[in-house]
């Protein structure tokens, strides 16, 4: 890498983002996932947008319709970033041990999050080596009190 990129992806690392587990449900199975790239992006109705890589299986769920749950990790909650950061296969347990609320639609809360969203995704658009979910908010609630986890990276080429 020269020297002008490494400048690039130093300057890009340095974007703030949240940290957040994203949970689903799809008839009887259930997941979870860590992701970074969150943004509230309208107010009325309030609308988020999500960014996942391509390949990961959780994307085919996440059709126009399809309802999902965000978690909001506290900035202490570094258990959370390293159980969901390994990653989860469809139809592995990912609640095991965990204290969630299970709600009529979407994926598990997490009881010791700070705060959830219930969305439902509107629109979803490639972007380059990812996939942009824009979502509509339908209900949430804070759930403690604290500062939300904020993740800086070293590099903007990647996680």
């Amino acid at each position: 890498m020269n020297e002008a990129d490494r400048q690039l992806a130093a300057a890009l690392g340095r974007l703030p983002s949240g940290l957040f587990v994203l949970t689903i449900r799809q008839g009887g199975d259930e997941t979870g996932m860590l992701t970074s790239w969150v943004q509230q992006c309208a107010f009325k109705p309030p609308h988020l947008s999500v960014v996942l890589k391509r390949d990961r299986a959780v994307a085919d769920w996440l059709k126009p319709g399809a309802v999902f749950t965000l978690n909001i990790l506290d900035q202490t909650q570094t258990d959370m970033v390293a159980h969901f950061g390994r990653g989860f296969d469809i139809g592995e347990p990912a609640f095991e041990e965990l204290d969630v609320e299970r709600l009529p639609e979407g994926g598990p809360v997490l009881q010791e999050a700070l705060a959830y969203l219930l969305c439902r995704v509107a629109e979803r658009y490639p972007v380059g080596d990812h996939e942009l979910f824009i979502a509509q908010v339908m209900d949430g609630r804070l759930l403690g009190e604290g500062q939300p986890m904020v993740h800086i990276r070293k590099s903007g080429f990647h996680y």
